[in-house]
């Protein structure tokens, strides 16, 4: 069906005078009165009787009039939706995040990219780091926000967001709570909450190199995958723990950060992740405003 002859058709029933609704379509009115003739055909009847003073509508015309302004409506709008997606104002944005970036990053971000983009629907899906690097590649993810360093191989571009170092994260009653300063390896005897070496190679491999610099091989006796989980290990009086800094943000009763003084350890950072040239206009955006509001010294 052609929504341009629908148009026409349309204000010609507005109108029902073939002169005033040329003049509003800014079309002669021999190629109105062809466009109308050749609808009628299509639908094969007649939509219209004509009279001296003008037209009026035939019962077909009436009914015709419901259902062309209906597909008038939605034709528009979908050339609203096509033309918000093509420019990154519409359309739907995937977005994978790990755990501790809903503590300052995701409370940042999605306000921000929302406030701008409104027409953009956002689906946030919370994974590992090497999930969401796995789903980039797979293209059922369009960004994602990781934790860094990421030991395994990869195709995507990271760009830093977020710099942290590792705090010390323990039980409120611990003996060694209230001493401060703190150095790591005053820890060397106490059970560790650590990362999955699979799961969490990062973080995993940063922790454990904070203990060996201290001086000593921590005794893992619980691991998890996300921060957060870790966090509620050591809450539940299970050990001590390595997280980053922007975890203070988990206000917890039973849990005390501690920062520790004995050596410069390295730093972990959250990271914007995709797949260089596959970003949709959408994307782009995000990556725009995540740029402007990254928290990097």
């Amino acid at each position: 069906m052609d929504l341009r002859r629908l148009r026409h058709f349309n204000v010609l029933a507005e109108t029902l005078n073939f002169s005033r609704a040329a003049e509003r379509l800014h079309i002669a009115q021999p190629a109105l009165s062809v466009s109308i003739q050749k609808l009628e055909n299509e639908l094969g009847t007649k939509l219209f009787e004509r009279t001296p003073g003008g037209v009026l509508l035939t019962m077909a015309g009436q009914a015709a009039l419901v259902e062309a302004r209906r597909l008038l409506y939605h034709g528009e709008q979908l050339q609203r939706t096509v033309r918000a997606a093509a420019d990154g104002t519409g359309g739907r944005l995937r977005i994978g995040f790990v755990g501790s970036a809903i503590y300052r990053l995701v409370p940042t971000l999605v306000p921000s990219f929302r406030a701008q983009y409104p027409d953009v629907q956002l689906v946030l899906r919370e994974a590992t780091s090497a999930a969401i690097i796995a789903m980039l590649s797979e293209e059922t993810l369009d960004l994602g926000i990781v934790r860094t360093p990421l030991l395994q191989a990869h195709g995507a571009t990271l760009q830093t967001l977020q710099r942290d170092r590792l705090l010390l994260a323990l039980p409120a009653d611990h003996p060694l709570a209230a001493r401060e300063p703190l150095a790591l390896a005053d820890l060397a005897r106490e059970p560790f909450i650590m990362y999955s070496a699979t799961d969490a190679a990062g973080l995993h491999a940063h922790a454990m190199s904070a203990c060996e610099a201290a001086g000593f091989a921590p005794d893992v006796t619980q691991e998890a995958t996300q921060v957060p989980t870790v966090l509620a290990l050591v809450e539940s009086g299970l050990g001590v723990a390595l997280v980053p800094e922007v975890m203070r943000g988990h206000r917890a009763p039973r849990i005390v950060y501690r920062d520790l003084h004995d050596a410069a350890y390295a730093e972990t950072t959250l990271a914007l992740a995709c797949i260089a040239g596959s970003e949709s206009p959408a994307a782009q955006r995000f990556i725009e405003v995540a740029m402007m509001l990254r928290v990097t010294p």
